[in-house]
């Protein structure tokens, strides 16, 4: 795969990954309601090299030096990862012309992987399941993955803003 596609795809991802993280800032702040603790993320990948996959509840786990940190760096390379949706639903062409339903899509499509890996793992049920409230799990995972989902297009609108306005932006162009 050529470099500049992966270096657009990760500075995307980072650009979306923030703006889903500008969302669940509106959530806690605004709506008052938290968002998903990044600490029990890094509980579970920590856990990991020793063997544990699943967790009854993760939230009763002791804590794990370096959790927190580690929960946030997987978010943004999770964040950088999945921006290669839009690239398997568009080729090269998402670059070129990003479009708002292809970032939406590919927002509603990584909605899969806390539904049927991440909740389930940390022993909250398939798709919050086991939650108190599921529906309501369920609804904040949707608006968090589709502000995800619009932060692609922004990020890569953004980025083809700045090829165009400057002929080149960092090399990528």
């Amino acid at each position: 795969m050529d470099m500049s596609i992966v270096l657009k795809t990760a500075i995307v991802g980072i650009g979306a990954t923030l703006v889903m993280d500008l969302w669940s800032c509106f959530q806690k702040y605004v709506i008052k309601i938290p968002p998903l603790n990044y600490a029990l993320v890094g509980r579970w990948i920590l856990g990991l090299p020793g063997g544990t996959l699943y967790h009854p509840k993760i939230v009763s786990e002791p804590r794990i030096y370096g959790e927190l940190s580690t929960g946030w760096a997987f978010h943004y390379l999770t964040g950088i990862i999945f921006a290669f949706v839009p690239l398997m639903l568009n080729g090269a062409e998402w670059f070129r012309h990003p479009s708002l339903t292809t970032g939406i899509l590919a927002g509603l499509l990584t909605l899969l992987a806390p539904f049927m890996v991440l909740q389930p793992a940390l022993g909250f049920g398939i798709a919050a399941s086991r939650t108190p409230r599921p529906w309501l799990a369920r609804l904040l995972s949707l608006l968090t993955h589709l502000a995800y989902g619009v932060g692609l297009f922004i990020a890569a609108r953004i980025m083809t803003f700045s090829c165009y306005a400057t002929g080149a932006w960092i090399g990528v162009c």
